[in-house]
């Protein structure tokens, strides 16, 4: 068991690339103590198979109920990880009500509902390719591919499954951004929350008046239903979650396997002729270039050994994704290298990057046909699409939880098809 003291490592609230941090901590071992915003204590479970255990522990909960440092008081006003923690809805439930809210969203996300969105996906990246090729003549031959592309597809794609008029919708993905960040100050912490739960109570107000064929629509019935089986702050918090994890993920990742594949032409080209496929591009940046880098949070509902390290209870938990990824125990001494030939590993789970166990991602497979759609026909498009910025100009995101870049300009090359 390890009971050596040692310096926690302190998560950088403005984010950058952690992949180099991320290395030095797994040498270390797979669970690391760490100081969050606000001088609070926490942990990182960054090891493949000590997280993969970790997230289907019968005794980790992810009720803020269980979160003793705010339970006692001691979390600010306006901390800006508030939401992960406080936010109504499935991603902060257990048992029975965890079960309850999710059964109520799964409906929307079945394999026979995603495959029927995929003509409106298709429809939806061929006009925004279009978007893309005039935005790069407008300026130049150079285009932000994250705002004209990665973004509005998947905000697009959530907004019309719940309900949200078009003219909300850029406005919904600053809101996220901000609710994200980890370097925020509180009054614009809490300013932004207050807005994007503002901006969410009218779209359900004008669904409520005016239902359609829509999940937010589907929850106000439930909501109606039984006596109210989904409280009026489920119901926004879910609308809160839906929104964020609905579009910043795939457009991380969307980003990041348009980085890796400019970065990584030889991969391109294999992909382009046929030797790997666009799924095995998305499952490889998925594992490599994880969209989201420490996800918040669970809570240990008695002191736990996790590889050795007893996590005290009620201790806030981050998922390290990006660091379980590249875990060398678990993928290889080669697991910093993009190769999206990489053969699956023998238990199946590839990566952890989408979550495991009861709280699984439940867009999973809208991401990943989302994103293996708009790879192939932006490359098929534009096959010498190129970086206009090396890759140490890209700004990274302003948070530790969301990992990739604010902009990423590129060069179109010339169109086929």
């Amino acid at each position: 068991m390890d009971t050596s003291p040692r310096t926690p490592h302190r998560l950088d609230p403005a984010g950058g690339c952690p992949h180099a941090d991320n290395a030095r901590l797994l040498e270390r071992g797979a669970v690391a103590a760490v100081v969050l915003p606000g001088e609070v204590e926490g942990v990182a479970v960054l090891g493949h198979e000590a997280l993969r255990d970790f997230l289907a522990h019968s005794e980790v909960a992810k009720g803020a109920a269980h979160f003793t440092a705010l339970r006692e008081g001691r979390i600010a006003p306006g901390w800006p990880l508030a939401t992960f923690a406080t936010v109504r809805g499935m991603t902060t439930a257990d048992g029975d009500d965890h079960r309850r809210l999710r059964s109520l969203v799964s409906k929307a996300f079945t394999a026979r509902r995603v495959e029927e969105l995929r003509p409106r996906v298709e429809e939806l990246t061929a006009e925004l390719l279009d978007d893309l090729d005039r935005a790069a003549g407008r300026d130049g031959g150079v285009a932000d591919l994250r705002r004209h592309f990665a973004m509005p597809l998947p905000m697009g794609v959530i907004g019309e499954l719940l309900g949200v008029d078009a003219e909300h919708r850029e406005r919904l993905h600053q809101l996220s951004n901000q609710v994200v960040a980890t370097d925020i100050g509180p009054e614009k912490a809490l300013a932004a929350n207050r807005e994007l739960v503002a901006v969410l109570t009218a779209v359900a107000a004008a669904r409520g008046e005016r239902p359609g064929d829509d999940l937010t629509s589907a929850l106000i019935a439930a909501h109606d239903e039984d006596g109210g089986r989904l409280s009026q702050e489920e119901l926004i918090g879910t609308l809160v979650l839906m929104i964020i994890a609905g579009h910043e993920t795939t457009l991380n990742l969307l980003t990041n396997a348009v980085r890796a594949l400019c970065g990584h032409r030889d991969q391109l080209r294999m992909v382009l002729e046929g030797e790997a496929s666009w799924a095995d591009v998305v499952e490889e940046t998925l594992r490599w270039d994880a969209p989201v880098s420490y996800f918040p949070f669970r809570y240990p509902v008695r002191d736990l050994t996790v590889d050795g390290t007893v996590i005290p209870r009620g201790t806030p938990v981050l998922a390290g994704y990006s660091a379980a990824g590249r875990d060398p125990a678990a993928h290889g001494p080669d697991a910093d290298r993009f190769d999206v030939t990489r053969p699956a590993r023998p238990d199946a789970v590839r990566h952890l990057s989408l979550g495991h166990g009861a709280h699984y991602c439940l867009g999973a497979p809208l991401a990943r046909m989302e994103a293996t759609i708009a790879l192939e026909r932006l490359f098929a498009r534009f096959p010498d699409l190129e970086p206009a910025l090396p890759e140490s100009a890209l700004v990274r995101h302003s948070s530790f939880v969301g990992n990739s870049v604010r902009a990423l300009p590129v060069r179109l090359g010339a169109a086929r098809g």
